[in-house]
């Protein structure tokens, strides 16, 4: 594939020229989008039109399987690969005019535009002509796509299908259709917190806000009274019980809000990450928050602590299927072939955690997949290897009442389509064991 096309003096608004630039960096060379989201040309757009990039990039992400069959369907032939910037630019076109609320001859003249003073400009009639077939016919096609099967792609369909049956794997991919909603974990007084910040309190504890705005500029963010952290991410620390006092150990820490979680509850927190940058934006929430903790530079799986800890948190590094609501490009990015190797990498860090774990104290394994190689399967195989651990099932008011969370073995198991009606969250799952 090629990257999108020099642009003479185009006469389109600049925030799609940049939106056309960094989907082809997403879906041709394979950046992940919070990373493409940081491009310096976005700091120079006012919030609004920030805004708008963001959403039309993701959107186009959620339903590029819907948008694809669409555009598929207008075409005599497909493009050829010379012309991905001219696909990308249908593919934005198709978005704003079917997912979201834009004219359709902006949606449409705006597409043309991308292309016609580049040398893709061959291309501007036809994509004028999709685009104005789809603006006449597109609503009634997309209303007859199978929208749940078709943006996800097969290995992960038949994946959920079989873990979980097929209709719990539409409801999982219909909760990948909507902009997740902004959950914060306050270090005190949440019901004062939800007031200030207009935010409700979900059964779990967390505080969910639908209010617009960007997050630093929200009452407290600066004094360090609270940090953003999805729901279902707030759960696994809390598994770990009383830990005022104890020494913890988060292994695999960065980018930290797990760590967070437990220094404010008054944990002697040993943060261990292999990642020097991610350790830095812990660190320095770490100084926003007012909190302390040792943060250590490692390979967890090879690092030996002085002396075992009384509690350890491992977040494993994982193939992040269960975060889609916030990163649809983790659909296109990920593989089964990925989710092996990573699967070998948690094995190797659940095996090195054990020894670091006193006598009697307590591990929490989780990861943010969907995937059960990732999941309960470490678990199982690490007991049947005879590792010097029992599993401590956890119960219904450890989160919030919500048993539905809970396996029948007493592992966490978090879907995006449980509190659905109130705007989801994210997948994980995790499992507490205690040393023999």
């Amino acid at each position: 594939m090629t990257s999108s096309p020099r642009a003479a003096k185009p006469r389109v608004p600049e925030p799609r020229v940049i939106a056309l630039d960094l989907l082809a960096a997403v879906l041709d060379r394979n950046r992940l989008l919070d990373e493409v989201l940081e491009d310096k040309r976005l700091a120079e757009l006012d919030e609004r039109d920030r805004g708008f990039v963001r959403m039309l990039l993701a959107t186009t992400l959620r339903r590029l399987g819907q948008i694809d069959e669409l555009i598929e369907r207008c075409l005599d032939k497909p493009l050829p690969a010379k012309a991905a910037a001219a696909g990308h630019a249908l593919r934005l076109g198709v978005a704003q005019l079917l997912f979201l609320d834009v004219a359709p001859h902006a949606a449409i003249s705006t597409s043309v535009e991308l292309v016609k003073h580049t040398q893709l400009a061959g291309f501007a009639g036809l994509i004028n002509a999709v685009l104005r077939r789809l603006g006449r016919d597109g609503a009634t096609l997309a209303a007859g796509q199978d929208a749940a099967q078709i943006n996800t792609p097969l290995w992960l369909w038949l994946s959920w299908c079989r873990c979980y049956g097929e209709a719990t794997a539409r409801a999982i991919a219909a909760a990948h259709f909507d902009e997740a909603p902004v959950d914060i974990t306050v270090a005190a007084d949440p019901q004062g917190w939800a007031e200030r910040l207009e935010a409700e309190i979900l059964p779990t504890g967390t505080l969910r806000r639908r209010g617009g705005g960007t997050v630093a500029g929200l009452p407290g963010f600066d004094e360090g009274a609270w940090w953003v952290q999805d729901a279902a991410a707030a759960l696994p620390a809390r598994l770990l019980g009383e830990v005022a006092g104890k020494s913890v150990a988060d292994l695999c820490a960065a980018p930290g809000g797990k760590a967070l979680q437990l220094a404010a509850a008054g944990a002697r927190v040993t943060a261990v990450d292999r990642s020097a940058k991610r350790l830095v934006r812990f660190t320095a929430n770490l100084t926003r928050l007012g909190l302390t903790a040792t943060v250590i530079e490692a390979d967890a799986g090879a690092w030996t602590p002085p002396q075992p800890f009384d509690a350890i948190l491992l977040d494993a590094p994982c193939s992040a299927t269960g975060t889609l609501r916030r990163h649809p490009d983790v659909a296109r990015h990920k593989s089964p072939a990925e989710v092996a190797k990573l699967a070998g990498v948690q094995a190797r860090l659940l095996r090195a955690a054990v020894p670091m774990l006193r006598p009697g104290g307590v591990l929490v394994y989780c990861v943010c997949s969907l995937e059960p190689e990732e999941g309960v399967e470490q678990i199982e195989r690490l007991l049947a290897e005879g590792a010097p651990l029992r599993r401590v099932a956890i119960t219904a008011d450890e989160v919030g009442g919500m048993a539905e969370l809970l396996t029948p073995a007493g592992d966490l198991r978090t879907l995006p389509c449980h509190l659905a009606e109130r705007g989801g969250m994210d997948a994980f799952f995790a499992a507490r064991l205690q040393r023999i």
